[in-house]
């Protein structure tokens, strides 16, 4: 088993000066140049890192808790997990996962990860709801992912969710759409009465982007729907009493209604009618035919964003050294104003037709 001594004999460094790099300590301390070295040394020895006894010297476990509400549990939303434990890995941490769905006590899971010595949490949610932290998380390193802070202060990572609805409907407009409705969602805050904040987010988009080519909103062009039956029904009146030939859907699942409310009319999506939904949800989106033209929402990226900010809380610095990887969507700076948001990437396939 390699040890820090054989590190620092291979590199010519001191012990100390190894333990700092092992232990990503080293920002401010040693130069960029000697910690690489250290790392490559340790690289081609295969040291690994021992993390009883690390847990030992810096009291800290490098454990990361991550609590999830109708996250593990929905198949397109695991990249936020891939993103939260790839980020865990690459600086040192193990991630442990637990979902409050199913009946299961929020204040008994917090609770268990305590007991492993968590050093911080991450927080997430499905859909980007306005939420309150826990009580019993107050006193901890905590970053929001997919959520925004009810009480404010708490760092959190959130889809653009203006952006998404602005750069869909320009794209509609940009492809010659004349009459572009907008299928929302009509699900609301439990505890305001309130819509959710994405849907807040991409009607004021959808409404910004009109005004900026010179059109009027029109109430008339918006079906704010909940599912299935009804839900096909609202979409269909506005076929018929609206004629639009552009959608922006607030998620794949309802441009679904508006490929079925084309099909029973004789439309063809992607000459007739255009489409563009939200998600990349990897069944929906692929197997519509033609295929969507989806903006793709950043499970991966807020995950593994949030992981990294959350570090920094934990180890109380700003982590300026850290190389982020190439995602999909750009990451924000750790010191993005709060909420952090990322600006997502539109998926051009085959819905929107071209005049």
């Amino acid at each position: 088993m390699t040890t820090m001594k054989e590190i620092a004999q291979r590199t010519g460094v001191s012990v100390s000066t190894v333990s700092l790099v092992m232990n990503h300590r080293d920002a401010g301390r040693i130069k960029p140049e000697i910690a690489e070295r250290v790392r490559q040394a340790a690289s081609q020895l295969g040291y690994k890192v021992n993390p009883m006894a690390q847990s030992l010297r810096t009291n800290s476990t490098r454990i990361i808790g991550f609590i999830s509400e109708e996250v593990a549990t929905t198949p397109y939303a695991g990249g936020m997990i891939l993103g939260a434990q790839s980020a865990a890995n690459r600086l040192g941490y193990m991630l442990i996962t637990v979902s409050i769905d199913g009946g299961m006590d929020e204040a008994e899971e917090i609770a268990a990860l305590k007991r492993y010595g968590a050093d911080g949490f991450l927080y997430a949610k499905m859909s980007n709801r306005a939420t309150t932290v826990p009580e019993q998380l107050r006193d901890c390193p905590v970053v929001l992912a997919d959520a925004t802070d009810r009480d404010g202060g708490t760092p959190s990572v959130e889809p653009d969710e203006f952006a998404i609805a602005h750069d869909a409907t320009t794209y509609l407009i940009n492809a010659g759409c004349q009459r572009i409705a907008y299928v929302g969602c009509d699900v609301t805050d439990d505890t305001t009465n309130k819509p959710i904040v994405a849907q807040n987010g991409r009607l004021a988009g959808y409404r910004a982007a009109l005004q900026d080519a010179g059109r009027t909103y029109d109430e008339r062009l918006v079906a704010n729907v909940l599912n299935n039956g009804p839900a096909l029904k609202a979409v269909g009146e506005l076929f018929e009493r609206e004629q639009p030939d552009g959608f922006f859907c607030f998620n794949d699942a309802r441009a679904w209604y508006v490929y079925e409310c084309a099909a029973r009319r004789g439309l063809a999506i992607g000459k007739d009618i255009s489409v563009v939904g939200v998600d990349n949800h990897r069944v929906l989106a692929e197997t519509l035919e033609p295929q969507l033209t989806t903006v793709e929402l950043p499970h991966f990226e807020m995950g593994y964003w949030a992981a990294v900010k959350l570090v920094s809380l934990i180890e109380q610095r700003p982590l300026d050294d850290f190389e982020w990887p190439e995602t999909t969507a750009p990451l924000p700076q750790l010191d993005a104003p709060i909420p952090a948001k990322i600006h997502c990437t539109l998926i051009e396939k085959n819905s929107v037709a071209r005049h």
